[in-house]
C-alpha cells in the first residue's frame, strides 16, 4: 500500500471515530442538557472522549503519511459518516436534503482526492511558525471574544466559538505535519515550542468546541468546525508547505470547484439538521425543588404581562 493511499485510510478510519463521538455527545447532551460544559460523571461522555482521541491519534498519522490539502479535507467526512450512524444506532433518520447534502460531499470530496499529487517534504521556517501562531492566536481569540459577548444569543455564539475551535484544531493539524515533516530527518528538541503550540491550540480547540455546544445544540457548531479546520489548514498546506493539486492550473480550478461542491453539501446538510432540533420540549410537571407556581394571566395586548404572587 502507497504512502497517499495509507494516508486517505486513516483518515477516513479517523472521520468515522469523530462521527461516533460525536454521536454519543449528542446523546449526552440531550439527556443532560443543564450539565457543566465537560460531564466528567457520564461514563458515555469518556466513551466519546475515547472515540475523538482514536479520531486524533489517527489524524496525526494521517498526517505523517499524507498531505496537508488531503487528510484535512477528507475529515468533512464526519458529518457525512454521521447520519447513517446516527439512523442505525440511535433511530435517528435524516431527510432527504441531508442525504443529498450527504452525496455532494462525498462527490467532491472524491473529486478533490483524485486531484491531489504528491510533493516534496517541506516543512516552516522559525520565521514562518511565529507569524502562524500570531495571526491565526489572533484570530482564536477575537472569536472566542465575541461568541463570549454574543451570550444572548446561543446560536450565533455557538458558531463563533465553533470556528474558533476549527481555527485551533487546524492549526494544530499544521503544527502535527510541520513536527512530522522534521522528524523524517530525526527528532529534534528544537521541536519542543512546537510541541507546546500543538498542546496549546488542541486544547484550547477541546474547550471551545465543547463550549459552543451549550444552547445552540450539537449540529450547527459541529458543522462549522468540520468546515473551518480542513479548510484552513488546507489552505495553509498549499500556500506555505508548497502543496499542489495535479494539472496546474487547471487541477486547482477543478479542486476548487470540487471544494464548492462538498462545502455545499456541507451546508445543505447543516441546514437540514439545523431544521429538525426542534426546541426542548417542556417539561410534564414542575420541575424537582421548585416551589408551587400560582398560573400566569394572559398580558394584554401592549402590555407585559402581570406576575401573580404563588400562595
Amino acid at each position: 500500500m502507497s504512502a497517499l493511499a495509507l494516508s486517505v485510510l486513516l483518515s477516513v478510519v479517523s472521520a468515522l471515530a469523530y462521527a461516533g463521538g460525536a454521536i454519543v455527545q449528542e446523546q449526552v447532551a440531550v439527556s443532560c442538557p443543564d450539565s457543566a460544559y465537560m460531564p466528567l460523571r457520564r461514563p458515555s461522555w469518556w466513551g466519546a472522549l475515547a472515540l475523538n482521541g482514536l479520531g486524533g491519534v489517527l489524524h496525526v498519522v494521517a498526517l505523517a503519511y499524507g498531505p496537508l490539502s488531503l487528510v484535512q479535507p477528507l475529515g468533512a467526512l464526519t458529518i457525512v459518516f454521521a447520519l447513517p450512524m446516527a439512523a442505525l444506532f440511535v433511530g435517528r433518520g435524516a431527510g432527504a436534503t441531508a442525504w443529498r447534502g450527504a452525496l455532494m460531499a462525498t462527490v467532491g470530496l472524491a473529486g478533490l482526492l483524485s486531484l491531489v499529487g504528491s510533493t516534496d517534504a517541506h516543512s516552516l521556517d522559525t520565521a514562518q511558525r511565529i507569524a502562524v501562531v500570531l495571526v491565526t492566536g489572533g484570530a482564536t481569540a477575537g472569536l472566542t471574544l465575541a461568541g463570549l459577548a454574543a451570550h444572548r444569543h446561543p446560536a450565533v455564539r455557538g458558531v463563533l466559538l465553533a470556528t474558533a475551535s476549527g481555527v485551533a484544531f487546524g492549526m494544530s493539524s499544521v503544527f502535527t505535519k510541520a513536527v512530522a515533516e522534521d522528524w523524517t530527518r530525526g527528532i529534534d528538541l528544537h521541536d519542543l515550542p512546537s510541541l507546546a503550540v500543538i498542546a496549546l491550540f488542541a486544547g484550547a480547540g477541546v474547550v471551545l468546541s465543547q463550549a459552543s455546544y451549550r444552547g445552540a445544540g450539537l449540529a450547527a457548531p459541529l458543522a462549522t468546525l468540520t468546515v473551518v479546520n480542513p479548510v484552513l489548514a488546507a489552505a495553509v498546506g498549499i500556500l506555505m508547505f508548497g502543496e499542489t493539486f495535479r494539472y496546474g492550473g487547471v487541477g486547482s480550478g477543478l479542486a476548487l470547484s470540487c471544494g464548492v461542491v462538498a462545502a455545499g453539501g456541507l451546508v445543505m446538510l447543516t441546514t437540514e439538521r439545523i431544521e429538525r432540533t426542534g426546541p426542548p420540549a417542556a417539561a410534564d410537571g414542575p420541575t424537582p425543588g421548585a416551589g408551587p407556581v400560582a398560573a400566569q394571566p394572559e398580558a394584554l395586548p401592549g402590555l407585559p404581562p402581570q406576575r401573580v404572587p404563588a400562595p
